[in-house]
This record gives structure tokens, sequence and C-alpha cells, in this order.
């Protein structure tokens, strides 16, 4: 069993060297996309949110 477990992690590091892992430069570029992406579908729902409860106030009011 113990030799199990050592072979597995001797395959983990041995795969990790071939993982090619991103600058700096390309966690910042992707991390400002992400928030950026964020803060417009956020200010999205929150119009279309804002939309369609003026239309539901309206309709309720209006009945």
């Amino acid at each position: 069993m113990i030799n199990k477990i050592r072979t597995f992690f001797k395959s983990v590091y041995a795969e990790l060297k071939y993982v090619s892992w991103p600058s700096k430069d390309d966690i910042k570029e992707g991390t400002t996309v992400v928030i950026l992406m964020s803060a417009i579908v956020a200010i999205f729902l929150a119009l279309v949110d804002s939309g369609f409860g003026y239309l539901i106030r309206t309709l309720l009011l209006k009945s």
C-alpha cells in the first residue's frame, strides 16, 4: 500500500515537470479580464433586474 502511494506521488511529481506555468504578466492580465467582465455582467444584471422590477410594479399597480 505504501509503495503504491509513493509511486503515485512520484508520478505526480514527474508530470508536474511538464506543466507550462503562466508568467506573472499572464496572471495579471487574466485577473484584470475576470474582474472587468464580472463588473460588466454585474452592471448588466442590475439593469435588467431594475427593468423587470419596474415592469412588474407597473403591471401590478394598473391591475
